[in-house]
C-alpha cells in the first residue's frame, strides 16, 4: 500500500517500485530503490517516504498501512493518518450491471484491461476455447491455465497440443498433489466416485490444483453460462467477486471472477467458432457437450442437457465439481450434504410443486412400493418412475411419462411414481436399484425382480417399446 509522510523543511525521497512478476516463470525483479540525500543534523527532521505499489481493484481485507521499520524507522513516528492513501474499492456489482448488455468481447477486453498479467482464463479443452478466441482478438496479452488431473482424455491432451501451437501460447497446466491422489487411490480405489459420490475425487485433483493457481492472481476469467446448468448457473453475473477462492492478496474479497459469456445461449458459442475457425476437441464429434475427466463423462442424447453427460450416475440438481461452487445456494448444499449425492432435507420434503400429476397414475408410497416388490405373481405388471420433484431431468421427460399414462390406461398396466428423494433415498438406492433421477422400473406379473429400463431415451415411443416388450 502506498502512503506518504511529510514534514515543514524539506524532505528526502525513498521510492520503491513493485514487484514485477514475469509470464512464463515465478521470479522477482528486485526491489528498485532510489537516491537517498542526508539531512543537516541541525536542521529539523523532514523525511518523505512514498512506497509506491499498483493500486489493487479488490477491497483489501484491511485497509491500513504497513510499515517497514528496517526502511525508514523514523518515519512510524511522524505520520498524520490524515495524509494515509484512499485506497478506491471498484463496486463490481454496478460494474456487472454496466456489463449486463456487454458482448462477450467487450467483457473480455475490460478483463485483461482492468488486470493486466494479474488474471488467466480457466481452459477446460470444451467449448470454452471461444475465450482464447475472444483474448487474441481484443490484441492484448493474456495468460492461459488448465487443471490437468491425470483422468482426461487422451483427446483432450492432444487438443490442448493443438490450441498451444495454434495461439503460439504456453498453456499453465497445475496438477494434483501426488501425495494426495496416491493416499486416494490406495484407499479407495481408482473409481471410488461411483459409489460414495465425486466431490471427494474432484476436490483432491480438480479444486487444490485450482485454489494453488488462483492464489498467484487478482482475477480469473471463466467460461460459465446461465444456460449450461439451470439449477446451479441460471444466475450468474458476467462478473463477480468470487465468493469461495482468494486472490493474490489473500483473504475475503482478493479474488475477482468473470464470466464473459454468462448471458450467451450455446449454440450461439458454435456459431462462432465455426465462424472464426477456432479448433475444437475431436470428442465433440463423438456427442461429448460439457467435457470433464474420462470416467465421469460421457455423451449426450438428443434432446438431453449437455450437463447430464457429467456424473450421470448422480443426482441431477448439484452438476459442479466445486470450482464453481459459490453457484450453488445454501439450500442446495444441505441438500446434497456436501457429498453431490443429493441427500434431501432431513423431513424428506423440499418445497418444490409435485410432478407426474395425472387421473392415470399412481402415486405410490413407501408401503404401497413395498408391497409390490413383494408379489411374486402380481395380476397386473407395473411401470414406476423413481423420481425427485426438483430433478430437471425429470421435469424434462413428464410429458412422455404422463403420455404413457394415458396410452396405457384401461390396457392392463399400471403406470406409478414413487419419490424417492430425501428419506427414502437410502431404502429405493439399496432395494429399488436407484441410481440416479429419474429411474424407471418395470414389475412383470411373474417376476419379483424388477427389471431396470437401460436406456436414456425417455420419449414416449422408446419407453412403449421397452413396456410391450416385457409385459
Amino acid at each position: 500500500m502506498a502512503f506518504s509522510v511529510t514534514s515543514s523543511s524539506s524532505a528526502s525521497t525513498i521510492s520503491a517500485t513493485n514487484f514485477s512478476r514475469s509470464t512464463s516463470s515465478s521470479e522477482f525483479k528486485a526491489p528498485q530503490f532510489g537516491s537517498f540525500r542526508s539531512l543537516d543534523r541541525s536542521s529539523a527532521v523532514a523525511v518523505a517516504v512514498n512506497l509506491s505499489t499498483r493500486r489493487s481493484p479488490v477491497k483489501p481485507v484491511s485497509a491500513e498501512s504497513k510499515r517497514n521499520d528496517s526502511i525508514v524507522p523514523l518515519a512510524a513516528t511522524i505520520a498524520e493518518p490524515e495524509l494515509a492513501e484512499k485506497i478506491e474499492v471498484e463496486d463490481f456489482e454496478q460494474l456487472a450491471k454496466e456489463l449486463e448488455k456487454s458482448s462477450p468481447l467487450e467483457i473480455m477486453d475490460k478483463a485483461l484491461e482492468k488486470f493486466g498479467n494479474d488474471i488467466a482464463i480457466a481452459f477446460s479443452g470444451a467449448e470454452d476455447i471461444a475465450l482464447i478466441e475472444y483474448a487474441k482478438l481484443t490484441g492484448r496479452p493474456f495468460r492461459v491455465f488448465s487443471l490437468d488431473t491425470g483422468r482426461l482424455n487422451p483427446e483432450t491432451y492432444r487438443f490442448f497440443d493443438t490450441v498451444e501451437k495454434h495461439y503460439g501460447i504456453r498453456i499453465e497446466y497445475m496438477f494434483p498433489d501426488a501425495v494426495e491422489v496416491q493416499a486416494l487411490v490406495r484407499s479407495k480405489g481408482l473409481f471410488s466416485f461411483y459409489e460414495d459420490g465425486h466431490q471427494e475425487c474432484c476436490r483432491v485433483r480438480k479444486v487444490r490444483p485450482l485454489r494453488r493457481a488462483l492464489k498467484g492472481l487478482r482475477a480469473w476469467i471463466t467460461g460459465q453460462r446461465k444456460d449450461q446448468s439451470p439449477g446451479t448457473r441460471s444466475e450468474i453475473p458476467v462478473v463477480q467477486v468470487d465468493p469461495v477462492f482468494e486472490g493474490l492478496d489473500g483473504g475475503a474479497g482478493s479474488l475477482i471472477k468473470w464470466n464473459p459469456m454468462a448471458n450467451v445461449d450455446g449454440e450461439d458459442v458454435w456459431k462462432f467458432l465455426r465462424a472464426m475457425e477456432v479448433p475444437v476437441n475431436s470428442l465433440h464429434a463423438q456427442g461429448y457437450i460439457s467435457i470433464g475427466c474420462e470416467p465421469c463423462t460421457k455423451p449426450v442424447l438428443p434432446g438431453q442437457h449437455e450437463r447430464e453427460g457429467r456424473w450421470w450416475w448422480e443426482d441431477a440438481r448439484a452438476k459442479e465439481c466445486g470450482l464453481h461452487k459459490g453457484n450453488l445456494k445454501q439450500d442446495d448444499v444441505a441438500q446434497h450434504n456436501g457429498n453431490g449425492n443429493g441427500a434431501a432435507h432431513s423431513n424428506g420434503s423440499a418445497a418444490v410443486a409435485d410432478i407426474f400429476n395425472s387421473q392415470s397414475l399412481v402415486k405410490l408410497s413407501r408401503t404401497g412400493i413395498e408391497n409390490l416388490l413383494k408379489l411374486e405373481n402380481r395380476k397386473e405388471p407395473w411401470i414406476v418412475v423413481l423420481y425427485a420433484p426438483w430433478c430437471q431431468f425429470c421435469k424434462g421427460m413428464e410429458e412422455s411419462y404422463l403420455e404413457l399414462a394415458d396410452k396405457l390406461a384401461g390396457s392392463g398396466v399400471k403406470v406409478g411414481k414413487f419419490r424417492a428423494d430425501g428419506d427414502e433415498k437410502e431404502f429405493a438406492k439399496k432395494e429399488l436399484q436407484l441410481g440416479s433421477f429419474p429411474t424407471i422400473l418395470l414389475f412383470p406379473r411373474h417376476s419379483s425382480k424388477p427389471i431396470k429400463y437401460p436406456s436414456e431415451k425417455r420419449d414416449v415411443d422408446s419407453l412403449m417399446t421397452f413396456v410391450n416388450a416385457l409385459r
